[in-house]
């Protein structure tokens, strides 16, 4: 053994060695961390602390370890009076070889550092200041390789030492205690054990003690929570970092800690990330398999280094073929295993859901079963049959411990790897009945809000029965159409995945329910290939329901949309179809709805005549039939048609008949489009100030309605009208009015709205009543 050790790191080294030796003399595989735990008596994390050489052993069964080593008598003799020597250097204020020696026990760097530009300058900007600095965030995310590049970098600044432990916090049985923690830091700062105190209370006071008046940084790695940490926080003078999976907000409340939440990488810093792993040659000609990389890695920093190791011990590999690898495992996680533990992404994860009560652990994996991209309390609770009182709190823990993320008030997020470790124990831990029992109470909460809220943004829509049993307590009631519409927008593309959900499982009523719901909303808001997929889908599972009914909406609300994107052959064909259907039902209403969506395809090949003869039908079937919101849409078609003969005297007759009709019954939508016929015709007859009259009035409709499409087409139109009268003031604000109008609508299908809007076209000719959405199949009753 050699006489010259004078550091705790060299005895780690020394133990290390033993450890190897005694393998390789007995034969078997080395003695793990755990069986060495388990007898000694000392925990999984501190015997990793000791072999690492970041801790000094107590005397305490300190000749046990080094048996269980296989170090002879002579050698356990020389280890203790190694141990003692080390002991008796480490005081304060003693001197070995003309040095004082301070702790300086940051762990050496694991790796190259890559990004993080961002949070570093936040921690620079958090220096001088005395109070403490947490780092938290989700397993993975480089929480501890970000704070010890950050902490060897102002390592200067604490002449008295740094001290370094890792608390494992999220290793359920291997935790440091916060006892073995103050054993080790008192240590650390010379204290001998026969000194040490009784209580814990008592060691912190000591703890304090010895680090008042020192300018040392204490850096407390896998905090559990902020009791874990609290005794071992260090006094004016000294700095301590924290990182932990939780948020620590004791800390921040109680303690004033300073706090930087990490999230993933976005693909650039993942590149850089890759670039300092792999190199830029290795990189070169790969920019499509790094996206992919980086997609399928969530922006995780461990998923990516570990993507990183598995391409340098494979050079042969192309960054392609890795990223195929990634995207055929499972969710990306049976690709990211590592033999160790400690930097396994499924291991990490492991460690957070074990930890999590039975009521954490139970809403985990069943949100393994929701689509996304994210999911509401109310949600939450239909899919885990609670209340959402209680879906709330568990959902609230769930993202204290970084399991998920909280990105809006009462809406929460999971990392997608986290989502497919949910997935994962959902499919091996809950047995498939109780799996497709939640989704069936997922699928029936969203289906019953979407068509409660279709009903608040048109209350003339005639709702449609949902089947037997009572509505799901989760649903919420709308205080009224501007809630509704904000429901909408918040669960947009949950409720595509969801009508997908519905498709996969075979519910097919719930999947063409769940289209009716939502079809307004998107066609309101100019979402147009969304609806074209939505009613497609709720076509073919109205057929494979064989509903006449069913069957009928949707080739009428397809027939819509295929109107508006101006194939009206595939439009009249879907008609003829639901004209057929409506009238072997007896239903005159919806077979008046139908002649006029034929009368508008007809007119989009200027079939005046025919157009004109299925709109007088249409108005004498809705008569017939009693439905004065139909007969104000038929009405108003007719007057358009008739205006586009020169026939505007008609044409104010019929939409005067309509616009009466519609401010009685409230049909606000309907009134919207006749406004706009009725701008049209005075334009026409040169009465500019009407137009103008009637044209505002439809714009302030849509906007009341949030249907920003026809907003923003509406404002096209008058806008092109002022322009046409001369205003080119007035002209130029209400363009810019409808591209505001379009700022929150993403969909491609209003890319050449928003050009014209951009481009401040010439006007187009005045009769495109039809173009500004009055002519919905959902505005009528199925």
């Amino acid at each position: 053994m050699p006489a010259d050790i004078t550091t705790v790191a060299e005895l780690g080294q020394l133990l290390r060695r033993l450890r190897r030796r005694q393998a390789r003399t007995s034969g078997t595989r080395e003695l793990t961390y755990r069986q060495l735990a388990e007898r000694t008596g000392w925990s999984h994390g501190i015997i990793g602390e000791y072999l690492g050489g970041r801790v000094l052993p107590p005397t305490d069964r300190f000749d046990v370890l080094v048996r269980l080593l296989g170090a002879t008598s002579a050698e356990q003799g020389a280890f203790a009076t190694v141990r003692d020597r080390l002991e008796e250097l480490r005081r304060p204020g003693v001197v070995s070889r003309d040095v004082v020696l301070v702790p300086r026990e940051l762990p050496a760097p694991s790796g190259t550092f890559a990004a993080r530009t961002m949070e570093l300058s936040r921690l620079e900007a958090m220096l001088p200041g005395p109070r403490p600095v947490v780092i938290s965030g989700m397993a993975g995310v480089g929480k501890t390789t970000l704070a010890l590049h950050w902490a060897r970098s102002v390592a200067d600044r604490f002449p008295d030492g740094q001290l370094y432990l890792n608390l494992r916090g999220f290793h359920p049985g291997d935790r440091v205690s916060v006892r073995e923690a103050l054993h080790h830091l008192l240590s650390s700062l010379g204290v001998r054990e026969e000194h040490l105190p009784a209580t814990v209370e008592a060691q912190a006071r000591l703890y304090r003690t010895k680090l008042s008046g020192r300018r040392m940084l204490v850096v407390l790695d896998n905090v559990a929570d902020a009791e874990h940490a609290r005794p071992l926080l260090t006094p004016e003078g000294c700095l301590c970092v924290l990182t932990s999976r939780n948020h620590l907000a004791g800390l921040i409340v109680a303690e004033g800690a300073q706090s930087l939440t990490l999230h993933p990488l976005d693909e650039r810093d993942g590149r850089d990330l890759l670039t300092h792993r792999l190199g830029a040659d290795r990189l070169a000609g790969e920019d499509t398999a790094i996206r992919r990389i980086v997609a399928a890695c969530g922006g995780l920093p461990l998923a990516l280094a570990l993507v990183a190791a598995r391409a340098t011990i494979n050079p042969t590999f192309t960054l392609a073929e890795i990223a195929t690898q990634l995207d055929q495992a499972a969710g990306g996680l049976t690709a990211l295993r590592s033999d160790d533990v400690d930097t396994d992404v499924r291991a990490a994860f492991s460690c957070s859901y074990r930890l999590l009560p039975e009521a954490g652990r139970r809403m985990f994996r069943l949100l393994g079963l929701h689509p996304g991209p994210d999911i509401s309390v109310r949600a939450a609770a239909a899919l885990t049959a609670t209340t959402p009182d209680e879906a709330h709190a568990v959902l609230d823990g769930l993202a204290r411990t970084r399991l998920l993320t909280e990105h809006r008030p009462g809406r929460y997020v999971s990392h997608d790897l986290l989502r497919a470790y949910a997935a994962e124990l959902v499919a091996h831990d809950d047995p498939a009945d109780a799996r497709r029992a939640a989704q069936d109470r997922l699928t029936d909460h969203i289906v019953y809000e979407a068509c409660t809220a279709a009903t608040t943004i048109n209350p003339l829509r005639k709702p449609i029965a949902l089947g037997p049993g009572a509505t799901p307590a989760t649903v919420e009631p709308y205080a009224g159409e501007a809630h509704a519409l904000a429901w909408f927008r918040n669960e947009h593309r949950v409720l595509l995945a969801v009508l997908r959900l519905a498709v996969d499982l075979g519910a097919d009523r719930r999947a063409w329910q769940l289209a009716w719901g939502i079809g307004e909303f998107l066609d309101r808001n100019g979402y147009l290939r969304d609806w074209a997929i939505v009613q497609a889908t709720a076509l073919e599972a109205a057929e494979r329901l064989r509903d006449p009914a069913a069957q009928a909406f949707s080739h009428r609300v397809l027939a819509n949309g295929c109107i508006r994107l101006d194939r009206p052959e595939e439009a009249l064909d879907h008609l003829a179809r639901a004209l057929d259907l409506y009238l072997s039902l007896g239903d005159l209403a919806d077979a008046a709805t139908t002649l006029y969506l034929t009368a508008w395809a007809h007119s989009l090949h200027d079939d005046w005549q025919q157009a004109l003869d299925h709109g007088e039908r249409a108005v004498a079937l809705a008569r017939r039939a009693g439905d004065a919101v139909v007969l104000g849409l038929a009405l108003n078609m007719t007057g358009y048609l008739h205006g586009e003969q020169g026939r505007y005297d008609i044409t104010l007759n019929r939409c005067e008949e309509a616009a009466e009709l519609q401010r009685a019954i409230g049909h606000r939508i309907g009134l919207s489009a006749t406004l706009d016929t009725l701008g049209v015709a005075h334009q026409a007859l040169g009465r500019h100030e009407t137009a103008f009259e009637f044209y505002r009035e439809g714009l302030r409709l849509h906007a009341e309605l949030g249907d920003h499409y026809n907003e923003a087409d509406m404002a096209l139109r008058l806008g092109d009208a002022y322009a046409a009268a001369g205003d080119h003031t007035a002209a130029a604000a209400t363009w810019r009015l409808g591209l505001t109008a379009l700022e929150d609508v993403a969909d491609p299908g209003v890319d050449g709205l928003r050009e014209q809007l951009t481009a401040r076209n010439t006007p187009r000719r005045p009769a495109t009543t039809v173009g500004t959405g009055p002519h919905r199949p959902e505005d009528t009753p199925v």
